[in-house]
C-alpha cells in the first residue's frame, strides 16, 4: 500500500492544476510498472495488466469501472483476450492530476487483490 491508494479523488476543475514535473516523479516511483506517456500532447498514464483468461481480465476491468464510477473519474480501458490496459488522465484540465495516480494505485489494488 502507498500514500495514494487511500485517498479519494476530488472534484476536477478546468482551472484546476496540472500535476507538476515533481509530483509525477514522486507520483510514479510509487507505481511500478506504470509507463507515462503523450498522446495528443496530453501526459497520461499506462499500465497493461496480464491474466490467464479472457473472464480474469473482464472481471478485473469491471471492479475498476465500479471503482472508476464510485470515485467519480473514469479510465480508458481497452479489454482484450488475456489483458487489459488502463490509461488515466483528466479529461478537464488535459493532463495529469493527482487524481490520477490515485486511481492508478486503486487500480494496482484491486489488481493485487484478485483471488
Amino acid at each position: 500500500m502507498n500514500e495514494l491508494q487511500n485517498q479519494k479523488c476530488t472534484a476536477c476543475r478546468p482551472d484546476a492544476p496540472k500535476a507538476t514535473e515533481e509530483e509525477i516523479e514522486r507520483y510514479m516511483k510509487l507505481l511500478p510498472g506504470w509507463e507515462l506517456i503523450n498522446e495528443d500532447g496530453i501526459d497520461q498514464i499506462k499500465k497493461v495488466f496480464t491474466f490467464d483468461d479472457y473472464l480474469s481480465a473482464v472481471d478485473f476491468t469491471n471492479k475498476v469501472a465500479e471503482t472508476a464510477e464510485s470515485e467519480g473519474h473514469h479510465p480508458a480501458i481497452l479489454l482484450e483476450w488475456g489483458k487489459s490496459t488502463i490509461t488515466w488522465w483528466t479529461h478537464k484540465i488535459k493532463g495529469l492530476h493527482i487524481n490520477d495516480f490515485i486511481m492508478a494505485s486503486k487500480t494496482e489494488h484491486i489488481y493485487n487483490s484478485r483471488g
